[in-house]
């Protein structure tokens, strides 16, 4: 038992390593940049139609980055911090 308790590593600290947090922030720009391309499209004027926010960039690309960006931080959360 005692032999058991030496090989025990004490880890005290962060939980994530240096990389996941950058990771994360890479991540996160990605989804704030999604949601800057997403706002907008709105008309001044209620009475007027606005055909700007069925735009590609609101529809389509938008969502995909926030769907990249989602993913990429469940993968940086998931990644193994490198052991020094």
């Amino acid at each position: 038992m005692a032999k058991k308790n030496k090989e025990l590593k004490e880890t005290g600290g962060f939980a994530l390593g240096k990389e996941n947090y950058k990771l994360m922030a890479i991540g996160f720009a990605v989804i704030v940049l999604g949601f800057i391309l997403m706002a907008g499209g709105g008309s001044d004027d209620p009475n007027v139609f606005s055909e700007d926010i069925f735009s590609f960039r609101r529809i389509t690309l938008a969502p995909i980055l926030l769907l990249i960006g989602f993913a990429f931080e469940i993968y940086a959360i998931m990644k193994k911090p490198k052991e020094d």
